[in-house]
């Protein structure tokens, strides 16, 4: 499996998009914290929107990772939305009932709650 690579697009509607493939383990974790962070401090995001399609594999430190950037985002008064991932991927978030806390969409288009679960 690739290590953890992501690419972050910003639109005009003011989402970052972090698009990641790879896997979201231990060593994937801190690039992704710190772009995390970067963007809750950034002017005119209001919402980090995280695709989990193209990612391979995540394990609990990934699961933190998630976690606390919804924290931190919150915190800085933006939104978190994940777009759901493979179903290796969404069994992380199921056993651990914290897709019952985030917010999941199908799309990354989709508007904040449409297609969520919880």
């Amino acid at each position: 499996m690739a290590p953890l690579a992501f690419t972050t697009t910003l639109t005009s509607a003011g989402d970052a998009l972090i698009s990641l493939t790879g896997e979201l383990d231990l060593s994937g974790a801190p690039p992704l914290e710190e772009e995390i962070g970067r963007l809750s401090e950034q002017d005119g995001v209001r919402r980090v929107v995280l695709d989990l399609r193209e990612l391979e594999f995540m394990d609990s430190s990934g699961l933190r990772t998630v976690a606390l950037a919804e924290r931190r985002l919150g915190a800085a008064g933006r939104e978190l939305v994940l777009v759901r991932g493979r179903d290796t991927v969404q069994r992380v978030f199921s056993i651990t009932r914290m897709d019952e806390h985030l917010t999941f969409v199908d799309d990354p288009g989709s508007p904040s709650g449409d297609g969520a679960t919880g």
